[in-house]
């Protein structure tokens, strides 16, 4: 064997010894280091959707016969609408359970204009309003099972 030929099995050894390493555990790091930060964003998503579901849920019932006080009503309104942007703004990954809990929100952002526009006008509360809460805690409680299993 001629010394270029030594030279380069050598050096190809070399390589291989120093991409197993240090190149493939430091690939391992930087994938498991993104998969715990989705998760964690996955469950401060779904944590937060939960805060405004729960927020719209809890002081709501101040808010189903009239007359309606105005001024309670903008102020718990003000305050479930900070709920859904924080969790929106929270859930703004791409996972499956981001996805699931941004269209929780925005489901809610419509059940509350909607709410708004009838107790504004003293008009009659939707009829579907109760089907569309139901729905909007399924997609939130899709989303935590979606986030407790990585997706």
């Amino acid at each position: 064997m001629d010394a270029s030929r030594f030279v380069k099995w050598v050096a190809v050894i070399v390589l291989a010894v120093v991409a197993w390493r240090y190149a493939l555990p430091w690939a391992k790091q930087q994938i498991h280091g993104r998969t715990t930060a989705t998760a964690a964003a996955d469950n401060s998503c779904t944590t937060a959707a939960q805060r405004a579901s729960e927020a719209w849920g809890g002081g709501l019932h101040g808010f189903v016969n009239p007359p309606y006080d105005l001024n309670a009503w903008s102020s718990f309104r003000a305050d479930v609408d900070a709920k859904i942007a924080a969790a929106q703004t929270e859930c703004r990954c791409v996972s499956p359970s981001c996805l699931e809990a941004r269209t929780a929100m925005s489901d809610l952002r419509s059940l509350v204009a909607d709410l708004d526009s009838a107790i504004r006008s003293n008009s009659p509360l939707p009829d579907d309003a109760v089907q569309r809460q139901e729905a909007i805690d399924t997609r939130i409680e899709t989303a935590v099972e979606l986030a407790r299993s990585g997706k």
